[in-house]
């Protein structure tokens, strides 16, 4: 039996792509997800894909609607909250600016206010991006303690919604209030079977070389931490059952990156995500887009230390079970039990190494 056994947890965007690898996640671990989500933007999507409304006791409810949230949370009697509702696309936040600082700050501070007002709530999660700090094109990995900022909404928004739930955790916890620790992780350029979000990578990639379709690659030399979305979200849990066991040092932010080495340019992810599909072409578009970062990259060892947490796969075994993810739904398999598969060998890869 896990710590997780028959643990109630409220999950804010489950119908997402990382909310809805998260639930499988929890699910497999023996708790009881109860989700909190817009319904899904893309068709297809893997909250359908993976059969997730299965396994999750879902509301369909906007975060920026505080007394549904509050409500939707105290019936849900849970313990722990993992805050992942958010408007996540850098491009979609140049066209909605309003929108984007309303779901992200506001909305944080909505999930924040919630758990502070259920006395259950012993945990909380907030998932922001390694997006949210002051990005000075360094070659080494941002630091937890590095300054936060961000030169267009969506990720000044994000960097918005760290020093949100700081206040929150100084000003409403601890000695000043009642017993509830809050946390913040940072990941880098997720990626996995089951995201469909247009302007990223690989389900463009996807879309396209389905379709027989030229990819257009905006930046083809800049440089990401590409992990696959299964690792930061063992993070998340790790430390989530830290705070759980009262551990107040967890109360803080963490960074959940990959190894030094998947840091790898877009043009080399692509090659090789072509190769991993059985063809495919691309090319550079040169037309006028939004400014993006040369290179970005995160220093994890806050984590490693603290949680006894580490990524396992490298870029290789990450572009494989991605694209075998996609293609398998192509051929119309059964992708909960694919996705459940995914899952068990990823804890196996963990079991193994440690």
């Amino acid at each position: 039996m896990t710590v997780w056994q028959d643990k109630r947890v409220f999950l804010t965007g489950h119908t997402g792509f990382k909310g809805g690898w998260l639930s499988l996640c929890l699910h497999e671990a023996g708790a009881r997800v109860f989700g909190y989500s817009l319904p899904p933007e893309s068709e297809p999507n893997l909250f359908a894909a993976a059969d997730v409304s299965r396994i999750v006791e879902g509301t369909m409810a906007d975060i920026r609607d505080l007394p549904a949230l509050t409500e939707s949370l105290s019936r849900s009697e849970a313990e722990v909250v993992f805050h992942l509702a958010a408007q996540p696309l850098v491009r979609r936040g140049y066209a909605d600016p309003i929108a984007t600082y309303s779901t992200n700050v506001m909305g944080t501070a909505h999930v924040l206010e919630a758990a502070r007002q259920c006395e259950r709530v012993r945990a909380v999660v907030v998932v922001t991006t390694d997006k949210c700090y002051e990005n000075r094109e360094w070659t080494w990995g941002y630091r937890e303690n590095d300054r936060l900022g961000g030169d267009d909404p969506y990720t000044s928004s994000k960097a918005c919604a760290e020093l949100v739930t700081h206040a929150y955790r100084r000003a409403f916890t601890g000695p000043a209030g009642r017993k509830l620790l809050i946390a913040t992780v940072r990941s880098g350029n997720v990626i996995g079977g089951g995201d469909w979000a247009d302007d990223r990578l690989i389900p463009d990639a996807v879309r396209a070389f389905s379709a027989r379709e030229v990819l257009l690659v905006r930046n083809p030399h800049a440089v990401r931490p590409w992990q696959h979305v299964l690792e930061p979200l063992s993070g998340y849990i790790a430390l989530a059952e830290k705070l759980l066991n009262g551990e107040e040092e967890t109360a803080d932010a963490f960074n959940f990156g990959p190894a030094p080495e998947n840091a790898q340019s877009v043009r080399e992810v692509i090659n090789a995500v072509t190769t991993l599909w059985g063809g495919g072409q691309w090319k550079h578009d040169d037309g006028i887009h939004p400014p993006e970062t040369r290179f970005l990259s995160l220093d994890s060892t806050k984590a490693m230390k603290a949680l006894n947490w580490r990524p396992m796969l490298n870029l290789t075994t990450t572009l494989k079970m991605t694209i075998e993810w996609y293609k398998a739904h192509r051929m119309g398999a059964n992708m909960n039990q694919v996705s459940r598969e995914h899952v068990y060998a990823y804890k196996k890869t963990q079991e193994q190494n440690t």
